[in-house]
C-alpha cells in the first residue's frame, strides 16, 4: 500500500489554491487535493454535514470520527468559520482573495444574498475560478427545489434502468451518494478546462488571466449518465427495460449472472456471447470437455457473434442460454480464471471483502495507507484510478479534524494574531 508522502516530488496541481465551502464539493475537493492542490474546506462549527454521517470508527458517532468524512476529505486543511458574522465574512474575503479556485456547495445564490459569493468576488478578482455545484444550477425554474441523492438519481434517469426482471418490482437506487460523485467528477473535468482556458488566454493575449464561473447542475449530471437510455429513447424512439444484473436494454435477453456449484455468481457479459469467432471456437472447446457444448458447432449460431446485439435475439439468446447451463456445473473461481484466459469478459459476483484482497490492487498500490481519527493502528484509503509518473498522485494528509488548521491558516498565513482567534470564538465566528 501506497503511504502518505511528502518529499520533494510535487503533485500534477502542486501549488494551485482552493477554498471548499458548503456540502455538495467535497469529493470534487479531494480529487484536486490528492493531486496536489491545497485546499481548505471551510466548515461552520458544527461541522460538516458528512462528518454527521456513519459508520463512525467504534460505531461511535463523533465528529471526528466519521468514516464517511474521512473517505472524501483526504489531503485537505480544515477551518471553521460562520459566514453570517461580520468576521466570518471578513476572514471568508481573505481567504478567496488568496484562492485560485472557489468549489462552492452552497445554496443557489446563498452566498450572493450575503455578498460574499461570485458576483462580488469575481469582480475583485478577476482571474478566479468559481465552481458552484448545485442540486439544479444557478438558474432555470427548478433552481430553489429541494433534493437528496435519492431524487436525483430518481429525476435523472437511472433508478428506471435500475433493477430486477420482475416489473412487478419498483426501480432501485444503491446507496452511496452517486449522484455528488457523479457532479463532482464532472465538476473537477469542467475546472481544469476553465484553469486550461485562463491560463492559455493570458498566455496568449499577454495580459491578465481571466477566470469564470462554471455552473453545474447534479441534475444535469446525473441525467448525462443514464448509459443507453437516453440515446435509444433519442434516437430510436425506444424505452429500454431494467433487467437483473445486467444492462437496461430495448429487448430483453437471456440472463448474465449465474450460481456456480461454490455457491458463488460469475456475470458473463452479453451472455457470455463471444463477438470472435477464434475466442468462440475456444470456448466450445471448453463446453467439449464437458459434454456441454449441445449444438452450438451448428454454423448458424456463428452469425451473432458479428451482428448487433439487438439483432438475432431469439439465436443470441439460446447461445447465451447454453453456455450459462455450463457455466453453473462448474466453481466460479474456475469459469473466471478459464473464461479470462479467453479474453472473455467474465468475472466473479464479489463480496467487498473478497474484492479488498485482490493481489492486483497491492501490485498497483491502489490503497494508500494513512491514519484515521480515533483508530489506533493506520488503516487503508482508496486511491486515485490514475497515475502520473513524474507528479505522483497520493494522500498528502489525513483527513482533518474539525477546525485542526484554523491556527495554521488565520494567524500564521492570514496574519491575525492568537488573541484575534480567541475573540473570534467568543464571537462565534470560529
Amino acid at each position: 500500500m501506497a503511504a502518505p508522502q511528502t518529499d520533494e516530488h510535487p503533485g500534477p496541481l502542486e501549488g494551485l489554491r482552493v477554498v471548499e465551502v458548503g456540502d455538495q464539493a467535497e469529493w470534487a475537493a479531494k480529487l484536486l487535493a490528492d493531486a496536489g492542490a491545497d485546499v481548505i474546506r471551510v466548515e461552520p462549527r458544527e461541522g460538516a454535514r458528512s462528518r454527521h454521517v456513519g459508520p463512525y470508527v467504534g460505531d461511535q458517532p463523533n465528529t471526528n470520527q466519521s468514516l464517511r468524512f474521512a473517505a472524501a476529505n483526504t489531503s485537505k486543511r480544515s477551518v471553521t468559520l460562520d459566514l453570517a458574522t461580520d468576521d466570518g465574512g471578513a476572514i471568508w474575503a481573505d481567504l478567496v482573495a488568496r484562492a485560485e479556485i472557489v468549489l462552492d456547495g452552497t445554496a443557489p445564490g446563498a452566498l450572493d444574498d450575503a455578498g460574499l459569493g461570485p458576483t462580488r468576488f469575481r469582480g475583485e478578482h478577476p482571474a478566479l475560478i468559481w465552481c458552484a455545484i448545485t442540486p439544479f444550477g444557478l438558474e432555470g425554474p427548478w433552481r430553489d427545489w429541494a433534493s437528496t441523492d435519492l431524487v436525483q438519481l430518481a429525476l435523472g434517469g437511472p433508478m428506471m434502468s435500475t433493477g430486477y426482471d420482475d416489473h412487478e418490482l419498483p426501480p432501485i437506487r444503491s446507496d452511496g451518494e452517486h449522484s455528488l460523485a457523479m457532479s463532482n467528477e464532472y465538476a473537477v473535468t469542467a475546472v481544469l478546462a476553465a484553469l486550461w482556458l485562463r491560463d492559455e488566454t493570458a498566455a496568449a493575449d499577454g495580459g491578465a488571466a481571466a477566470g469564470q464561473l462554471v455552473d453545474v447542475s447534479t441534475h444535469e449530471a446525473v441525467s448525462a449518465t443514464t448509459e443507453g437510455s437516453f440515446p435509444n429513447w433519442e434516437f430510436l424512439g425506444q424505452h429500454v427495460i431494467r433487467q437483473t444484473g445486467r444492462h437496461a436494454a430495448a429487448q430483453r435477453n437471456a440472463p448474465w449472472q449465474y450460481r456456480c456449484t461454490d455457491g458463488d455468481y460469475i456475470l458473463l457479459m452479453g451472455g457470455g456471447v463471444p463477438r470472435d469467432g477464434k475466442i468462440f471456437a475456444g470456448l466450445l472447446e471448453w463446453m467439449d470437455e464437458h459434454d456441454a457444448a449441445g449444438d452450438l458447432h451448428d454454423p448458424k449460431y456463428m452469425q451473432v457473434l458479428y451482428t448487433d446485439p439487438t439483432q438475432n435475439v431469439e439465436i443470441r439468446n439460446h447461445v447465451a442460454t447454453t453456455i450459462g447451463e455450463f457455466v453453473q456445473k462448474l466453481t466460479a473461481e474456475e469459469v473466471y480464471r478459464r473464461g479470462q484466459a479467453l479474453h472473455l469478459p467474465w468475472g466473479l459476483v464479489r463480496r467487498p471483502e473478497q474484492n479488498l484482497d485482490d493481489p492486483h490492487w497491492a501490485e498497483r498500490e491502489f490503497f494508500w495507507e494513512g491514519e484515521v481519527p480515533g483508530h489506533p493502528d493506520p488503516v487503508r484509503y482508496v486511491g486515485a484510478p490514475y497515475k502520473f509518473l513524474k507528479s505522483p498522485v497520493r494522500m498528502r494528509r489525513r483527513p482533518p479534524l474539525l477546525g485542526e488548521h484554523n491556527h495554521e491558516v488565520y494567524v500564521t498565513e492570514l496574519g491575525r494574531s492568537p488573541d484575534d482567534l480567541q475573540q473570534l470564538a467568543a464571537a462565534g465566528a470560529i
